[in-house]
């Protein structure tokens, strides 16, 4: 399980608060836009280097990971990567919340749940796993947010569901989120009903039983127009010829 303290230094510099037309310049730069906030220290606007960033976001530890931010004109703090943004089209990062980090105090952080293991369930009965929850919330000292929380599934078998609650525990960790929210279970695998050309085309060709009904009945109500003209027709002869 990987440290989230990593010993590298993201470097930063202060920058003036401003429009949409400022932080654009600042990309134009080769920078994206940044606030650095907490450990009681007021905001700070910064610009940092977004591929260092997408190396942070993208390692093991992703968001998690705890490092050195140096600012231009010497500061230096722990900090953490805690919101982001993206371009929807390019995926390129917009920007981007650092938080100072004090290493003696706790910190609440979701942390991804890694599944181990070969289900019973899966192995001897042919079924599928299906994983409900993919993150855990916990509070932590920094130096203890591990990378991710191992939840072996290899008794799992029909009828049977993992849950919070049998996720490994520690003295350094204190679960948030709900003990007895299912994590995983083993479920039947879903027939799928495919249907044939031939049948597909009979279902096509033959019309549907209410397209019929009211077919019909307007059929007979066209027909019982026609008659009606007929039969007075018919009636008025009769009474010609009596006379």
């Amino acid at each position: 399980m990987a440290s989230t303290i990593e010993q590298n230094t993201l470097e930063a510099q202060p920058r003036e608060a401003g429009t949409k037309n400022h932080a654009r310049r600042v990309r134009q730069g080769g920078k994206i836009p940044g606030v650095l906030y907490g450990a009681g220290k007021d905001s700070l606007s910064v610009s940092v280097d977004p591929r260092h960033v997408s190396r942070i976001l993208n390692s093991e530890t992703g968001h998690n990971t705890i490092f050195d931010l140096a600012l231009s004109g010497g500061e230096k703090t722990k900090a953490m990567i805690v919101d982001w943004q993206y371009e929807p089209i390019k995926g390129h990062l917009l920007h981007i919340d650092l938080k100072r980090i004090a290493l003696d105090k706790v910190l609440r952080v979701s942390v991804p749940i890694a599944l181990v293991g070969e289900a019973a369930g899966v192995k001897q009965e042919g079924g599928i796993m299906e994983q409900m929850l993919r993150e855990v919330e916990i509070e932590c000292l920094p130096a203890d947010i591990p990378s991710h929380i191992d939840a072996d599934v290899s008794e799992l078998t029909f009828g049977k569901v993992l849950r919070v609650s049998d996720l490994p525990h520690s003295d350094k960790l204190k679960f948030i989120t709900e003990a007895n929210q299912p994590v995983a279970h083993v479920t039947s695998v879903k027939e799928e009903v495919v249907a044939t050309p031939d049948a597909t085309a009979a279902e096509a060709a033959a019309p549907t039983e209410p397209e019929v009904i009211k077919k019909g009945k307007q059929e007979t109500e066209e027909e019982g127009a026609e008659a009606a003209p007929a039969e007075k027709g018919e009636k008025k002869a009769e009474k010609k010829e009596k006379k």
